[in-house]
């Protein structure tokens, strides 16, 4: 049940690339049932990545790479492989002729770099020799070795696809791990820290983890056991604890995105919306339009930037501009109003701020943000100061509005508790 990871390559060493590959690797073998004792990231040193297969013998009954099974100089695992492992490479017939079938469907030529790829070392099996995107395991004294690509998607789709099932069929009696995920808005990390304290000998043996996911936060549940439907009714039990302390914080209990979450909202209940936004330059439009189907609820958006736009555009009237300013409750409303009137959908959300870094001032600093709703039965507004550095700032802004409209469709309190 034991295995290891390790992730080849300068840029992971060096910090220029997240190391996303172990991080995922680890969840869904942890999720299985399956124990990682150790992950190791090496750069492109032979010598380095050497060492790191060889000493996997002492502890691992199986062992996922990642990384450098490219074409280019700094691609040189298969090699290293064949070194440490004392496997000569050989060239894999299945695995040239289908680079030689991509090279041909891009009109490109085979070159060295691209027949080094088909250097394989000797017992290697390709993972996915029909698919576009390859990897090889092999065995050595009982340890199984998977070696994968360094891109994260291409790594996911292996992993997912031919890893993950390969070794959970190695293992009958691997116990039942079962995981939750709750994602939550709104809530501090302080905050969230004393509903840990609240909840400790309530946890029935559950594993709770504590993830800032910028600008949301989430909290993990696994337990594991003997019997599956004990594990999840403890589950249920947990998530219900945990549930009853964060309230509507909550906006999914699974991966779903918070917009995903406003577009089943929105198709649930009929309801149609349009934006308005300035300090958010079409992000919270980009968002909602991430969404398959969106076009069923979103009319449309208007990114009113200067304020002569908001004039021409939102009809927002040039006095409550310079009398307010466009950083306002009263303009916020106004933009709200106007785009719900002009893109005539049910709700109109209106942002206007100062992301920074310039811009603000005493009474209005950078990161001053008001957001402005509109219904058939009222406009209102409200500000806020979000923290950070100008992106932070106007992702902080999206979220926050589009959480209203969670809130507002839930039949949950927007001005209370946010």
């Amino acid at each position: 049940m034991k295995g290891e990871i390790i992730t080849i390559g300068n840029e992971l060493t060096t910090g220029r690339t997240p190391d996303l590959n172990s991080w995922y690797a680890a969840g869904k073998l942890a999720a299985s049932g399956l124990s990682v004792t150790r992950v190791t990231s090496v750069g492109d040193d032979e010598e380095m990545v050497s060492h790191a297969l060889k000493t996997v013998f002492e502890s691992s009954r199986f062992v996922i790479v990642t990384g450098g099974l490219g074409s280019t100089d700094d691609d040189m695992t298969c090699r290293i492989v064949a070194n440490a492992l004392d496997r000569p490479l050989y060239p894999d017939h299945q695995m040239l002729e289908k680079i030689k079938a991509h090279v041909k469907a891009r009109g490109a030529e085979m070159t060295p770099p691209l027949h080094k790829m088909a250097l394989l070392p000797e017992g290697a099996i390709m993972i996915n020799p029909s698919g576009d995107t390859c990897g090889f395991s092999l065995t050595k004294k009982d340890v199984r070795f998977y070696f994968l690509p360094g891109v994260p998607d291409q790594m996911r789709h292996l992993m997912d696809k031919f890893v993950l099932p390969e070794l959970l069929s190695l293992y009958e009696t691997l116990p039942v791990v079962r995981q939750r995920l709750i994602k939550l808005y709104g809530l501090s990390e302080p905050r969230i820290a004393e509903i840990f304290e609240k909840l400790q000998g309530k946890q029935m043996g559950a594993v709770l983890g504590f993830y800032p996911h910028f600008p949301e936060n989430h909290i993990t549940i696994s337990l594991q056991g003997e019997d599956e439907p004990i594990v999840i009714a403890e589950l249920d039990q947990v998530q219900a604890e945990i549930m009853s302390l964060v309230g509507n914080y909550v906006f999914s209990t699974g991966n779903q995105e918070m917009e995903e979450v406003v577009g089943r909202l929105l198709t649930e209940r009929g309801k149609t919306i349009s934006v308005a936004e300035s300090c958010t330059g079409g992000l919270i439009g980009h968002r909602l339009t991430n969404v398959p189907g969106s076009s069923d609820y979103f009319c449309g958006g208007v990114v009113s930037y200067s304020n002569q736009s908001k004039i021409d555009l939102l009809e927002v009237s040039a006095e409550t501009i310079k009398r307010y300013g466009a950083v306002s409750d009263e303009t916020a409303q106004e933009m709200a109003r106007g785009i719900r009137e002009r893109m005539n959908s049910d709700l109109g959300l209106a942002v206007t701020g100062i992301a920074g870094p310039d811009g603000g001032s005493k009474d209005k600093p950078v990161g001053t943000v008001y957001i402005g709703f509109c219904s058939a039965e009222e406009v209102f507004s409200r500000r806020y100061r979000f923290w950070g550095r100008r992106k932070q700032i106007k992702l902080n802004t999206s979220m926050m509005t589009l959480d209203w409209v969670r809130r507002y469709l839930n039949g949950d309190p927007i001005l209370s508790g946010i």
